[in-house]
């Protein structure tokens, strides 16, 4: 066995033994990191070069104390991008990719308005510019760490970042029944709720707790899709799992939805809800 496959069999351990859940796949993208490969390249490796064990072990330290690997690495991927990532800015999950991959499905205007609230690092925004060339998209967020990731995200892009709070009534009324699509990852966990150590410890409260029922800033964004949606405009907006219910009765008492329907991740597991605005009188 080559040192370096012993390096990383000896990092997948140690990961296993903390708890990680991916502790070979952290392992291997850890070693292709610190040597500058893809990970698919990574066993074609003769010699990962001069100081690549020192700062494998720093970093699988540092995974064992289970700081993100997206964290340790800057990056994490979502659909067909690779996002800079690291602490103050919620990470990107595959779980949000089933959101996307319905909003990429509807039916929109050759030139459409779409927005993404709460986009955190854009993920959102940016793979729905990247599917509709056409689109003016704008991304509406708050924390300034956030900003400032969903800004180096958007460079080069399309991607119109606004710094404006989605809990606050009239928020900017020049999208009143314009808004070709809309879409949001909120904050919507329960503040009770038990997380994993990489998400308690290091992504930012703002971005993870929705109130004592995770339902804080989902019930606001009804009421702004009500407002800036046009009649037949479809909404997407993610929910914790615990709380399908809340979010499909928040849109159903609206009044002004139609088609109010739970969806599932990937996984199975309850993950967004979708609602079309109907018609003004």
């Amino acid at each position: 066995m080559s040192p370096l496959r012993q390096a990383i069999e000896a990092a997948a351990a140690r990961l296993a033994a903390v708890g990680v859940a991916s502790p070979r796949i952290d392992a291997e993208l850890l070693a292709a990191h610190v040597a500058g490969v893809d990970r698919g390249r990574l066993m074609l490796l003769d010699d990962p070069g001069e100081g690549f064990e020192q700062a494998y072990d720093e970093l699988v330290a540092a995974r064992a104390g289970r700081v993100p690997l997206q964290h340790l690495i800057g990056t994490a991927p979502f659909g067909p991008l690779t996002l800079s990532v690291g602490p103050g800015v919620f990470i990107p999950r595959p779980e949000t990719e089933a959101l996307l991959e319905w909003a990429c499905t509807q039916q929109l205007p050759a030139k459409p308005l779409i927005v993404d609230l709460c986009t955190g690092s854009g993920a959102l925004a940016l793979a729905l510019a990247e599917h509709w060339p056409g689109a003016r998209v704008v991304a509406v967020e708050n924390s300034p760490a956030a900003l400032e990731f969903a800004r180096r995200n958007a460079t080069g892009s399309r991607v119109e970042i606004v710094d404006a709070d989605v809990t606050v009534a009239g928020l900017l009324p020049e999208f009143d029944a314009r808004v070709d699509l809309l879409v949001s990852n909120p904050p919507y966990i329960p503040a009770d709720a038990v997380l994993e150590p990489e998400v308690a410890e290091h992504d930012p409260a703002h971005a993870l707790f929705g109130g004592p029922d995770g339902m804080a800033v989902i019930r606001p964004i009804v009421e702004l899709a009500d407002r800036w949606l046009r009649d037949g405009a479809p909404c997407g907006v993610e929910h914790d799992d615990t709380t399908a219910e809340l979010s499909v009765e928040a849109f159903a008492g609206n009044g002004h939805f139609t088609g109010v329907t739970a969806r599932r991740d990937l996984a199975g597991r309850p993950r967004f809800v979708t609602a079309t605005r109907i018609a003004r009188s």
